[in-house]
């Protein structure tokens, strides 16, 4: 289905590639769920986590298909992403994790979203062996993956 990409959409897509937490907070409903088949986490996590992944992640890369609106209204994005582990990954309420020098290269897969009013309500990746988010940790040896 072809339609015009709503502005929150865009403007996260824009912020995950900038490491962006500011435009990318505001692209997020304040009740919006990032949910994985481990957990679901809300605004704050979200962004937590972003910040702890740019940090070990300096150059943490995104790329991506363009947007596909689907029937019941949400979005697709095909995401390609990756990273070399540089600095210290500190996500909250776990052991920090010192720089291994492994690059992390994550299979491609889909990410679904869903867009209110507010900004996205809900961001869920497709779940695929070595996907993100928890492949990035079991790409550098984390044993069990926070997320």
């Amino acid at each position: 289905m072809n339609a015009p990409v709503p502005a929150a959409l865009l403007q996260y897509m824009a912020g995950l590639k900038e490491h962006d937490l500011e435009m990318i907070g505001s692209s997020l409903s304040e009740g919006v769920q990032f949910i994985t088949p481990v957990t679901t986490m809300g605004k704050p996590m979200v962004l937590e986590f972003l910040a702890a992944l740019y940090g070990g992640f300096p150059d943490w890369y995104y790329s991506h298909d363009k947007p596909e609106l689907l029937e019941d209204g949400s979005f697709a994005v095909f995401w390609r992403q990756g990273g070399t582990h540089t600095g210290i990954l500190d996500f909250p309420g776990f052991e920090s994790v010192a720089a291994t020098g492994k690059l992390v290269d994550i299979p491609p897969h889909h990410f679904f979203y869903k867009i209110g009013e507010a900004g996205l309500t809900e961001i869920r990746p497709d779940s695929v062996p070595g996907g993100a988010p928890r492949g990035i940790f079991e790409q550098i040896g984390v044993e069990l993956p926070p997320v």
